[in-house]
């Protein structure tokens, strides 16, 4: 399934049910790891999904954005329908929620390439990882939106085929068997979003001008 052909047909359901069924009883704690945000999802009671907001989050730094750590914690908040007040009365949500936007924003900016949306891994069933891959398109249409919708029509031909091909992707249908084609499908899809990512990063965060040298 070419990327370019991807049809917008999919009505996602995220309800509370669902959600829940990312639950595990992996312990990790790392803001980079898909189950250390699922368990934090479980413990608030979280209704929405873990790729989404991670999505919002790149989708806002990838269009040049920043975010102060209250707007952040506010913003992360209101994603996961839990009280405003929550990140106040949670030192581990501030916490875990701070230390994810920084490890994003420094993945964003180096150098390596490795970057890599938060997605579950290959132990969930295909059906789960396509709609967590939806929930991060959305999320980050939805972030870059929000900081750069002018820009973004004034940009490039490449990324606005980029931001076309991205809402088609969010817009995968569920239902998908585990196959080998299917997985196969899903990795390029994925990885096109991963490379896609970065590109759009890279158009709306250049680097900053190189200080002039003082001669002596």
């Amino acid at each position: 399934m070419p990327i370019d052909r991807l049809n917008a047909r999919i009505v996602l359901h995220f309800t509370d049910q669902q959600t829940r069924g990312f639950m595990t009883e992996n312990t990790s704690t790392s803001p980079q790891d898909f189950e250390a945000w699922a368990n934090i999802y479980a413990t608030h009671k979280a209704f929405s999904h873990p790729s989404e907001l991670h999505g919002a989050l790149c989708g806002r730094l990838s269009a040049g954005g920043r975010l102060s750590p209250d707007d952040w914690l506010a913003l992360a908040c209101e994603q996961m329908g839990v009280a405003p007040e929550s990140a106040d009365s949670s030192s581990e949500l501030a916490d875990f929620m701070i230390s994810a936007y920084d490890l994003t924003l420094s993945q964003l900016q180096a150098t390596d390439l490795t970057f890599s949306p938060l997605l579950p891994d290959d132990e969930y069933e295909l059906d789960q990882r396509l709609q967590a891959l939806s929930a991060w398109v959305r999320g980050f249409l939805e972030g870059m939106a929000v900081m750069a919708s002018r820009e973004l029509g004034e940009a490039s031909g490449d990324i606005r085929e980029l931001v076309e091909d991205l809402v088609a992707i969010s817009q995968v249908s569920q239902g998908e068997a585990d196959s080998e084609e299917g997985e196969q499908q899903y990795i390029e899809i994925m990885e096109y979003v991963r490379v896609g990512t970065m590109t759009v990063f890279t158009e709306f965060n250049p680097p900053p001008a190189p200080k002039n040298k003082t001669l002596h």
